[in-house]
């Protein structure tokens, strides 16, 4: 099975996807979030069939895509009701005609491809009243957000030089640029999801879909929120530790993804550290389950200036590291690893994966700078809530705080050194 189809055709559908949507959200006529993402994959199997079939199927295919359009304009035109056309949309002719391609797919030898896009077509007219309900409830913030998403992925990344630059031959523009798209993704994603599960989300899932947007950012608006509502501070809590335990989880899947080879010197470690927070989580919310205060609406994390300022810091993090290992040894790396931990997790984190797996430090320390940037990170959080928050609050702060950063400590010191 050749991967390269599979990249091609997952790239030809979420491009259809995401045009799809932005036309039908602005309620344009015509082709919607099912018929786009149908079109740019007919497009994209006609051109694979004209490799084996000559050029005369994709003049085809575009001849059949057309005459399908103009016929549609001319029956939204006619003035009758549109239950009189049940046929008029787009949808079910392009469908006709991407199953007329996936059948010449077949008879070329391309069987599993052709089964996942018979399925998909399958799947995206079944689902018309879920995706027109999706794309109904999306407000202006949650488009600018995608959007802002698209245009750091999409547009500034592919035109980033990918060498490496400056002091230490370690800062290369996409590869910094790739953290901010994930960093910003990770958030985005869980955003939304928090945004549409709203109230129905309930404290432990607003606690993990805090933890997975900015566990920083959820600390501070709990903390703002028990000022004015001094009877959300149990709530507040409960709800500011899952983020907390949950932050292991997410850094933990960024380390798969952009340094796979490093997952199993860190892995282990942060299990112990999760499952350990996770604990005191759980005694929170058994104190605090009887609260029936709604949780405050998740605030849109993909703000321009702040990607821009994560890259930097993730940059400045990098030269940093690298710096202080030249000419302090590891002493230096951790305290970069404290201070670059205090307001940001993630780039202390990315970075040292990074340099891990570029063999510029060892994992034994490099698991050490994270996990202490991680504890920094826990104590910059509880030095948020004891100004911004209620008094009430910073007590259990302090106490589940006080607990998390014991054990973090415990785990440093105990845990054994490799070679």
């Amino acid at each position: 099975m050749d991967l390269s189809v599979w990249q091609i055709l997952g790239i030809s559908l979420g491009l259809g996807l995401l045009v799809g949507l932005q036309r039908e959200w602005s309620k344009a006529e015509g082709a919607g979030i099912r018929t786009y993402p149908m079109i740019t994959v007919f497009g994209t199997v006609c051109a694979m069939l004209a490799e084996r079939f000559g050029g005369g199927i994709l003049l085809g295919g575009i001849i059949a895509l057309g005459a399908m359009m103009v016929v549609m304009k001319i029956m939204m035109n006619i003035n009758l009701p549109s239950s009189e056309h049940p046929h008029a949309g787009p949808t079910t002719g392009i469908a006709a005609l991407l199953m007329y391609a996936v059948g010449a797919m077949l008879a070329m030898g391309s069987i599993v491809p052709a089964m996942a896009i018979g399925g998909g077509v399958a799947v995206l007219l079944q689902w018309k009243q879920p995706l027109h309900g999706f794309v109904k409830r999306i407000g202006n913030d949650d488009m600018q957000a995608i959007f802002r998403l698209v245009l750091l992925a999409m547009v500034v990344l592919p035109v980033l030089p990918d060498k490496n630059y400056g002091p230490y031959g370690v800062l290369n523009p996409s590869h910094i640029w790739m953290m901010v798209v994930l960093i910003v993704g990770i958030s985005v994603g869980s955003y939304l999801v928090a945004r549409f599960m709203g109230a129905k989300a309930g404290s432990l899932l607003g606690g993990f879909l805090g933890g997975l947007i900015s566990s920083t950012a959820t600390t501070i608006s709990y903390a703002r929120r028990s000022k004015t509502a001094p009877g959300t501070s149990s709530l507040a809590a409960m709800v500011i530790m899952i983020a907390s335990s949950i932050v292991f989880i997410r850094v933990t899947f960024e380390i798969a993804v952009v340094a796979p080879g490093v997952l199993p010197y860190i892995l282990p470690q942060f299990s112990v550290m999760f499952l350990f927070m996770a604990l005191i989580a759980a005694v929170a919310w058994f104190f605090s389950r009887s609260s029936g205060k709604e949780l405050p609406e998740a605030e849109d994390p993909s703000d321009l200036g702040a990607a821009v300022a994560f890259g930097a810091l993730y940059a400045l993090v990098l030269v940093a590291v690298a710096a202080a290992k030249e000419y302090f040894g590891d002493q230096g790396l951790y305290v970069v690893a404290a201070l670059s931990g205090l307001t940001d997790m993630d780039a202390i984190t990315l970075s040292t994966a990074r340099l891990i797996e570029a063999e510029r430090i060892e994992a034994d320390t490099g698991w050490r700078m994270m996990m202490l940037g991680a504890l920094s990170n826990i104590l910059f959080k509880a030095g948020a809530v004891a100004v911004l928050g209620e008094r009430k609050l910073f007590v259990s702060i302090a106490l589940l705080f006080g607990l998390s950063l014991a054990g973090g400590a415990a785990l440093l010191w105990l845990w054994p050194y490799v070679g």
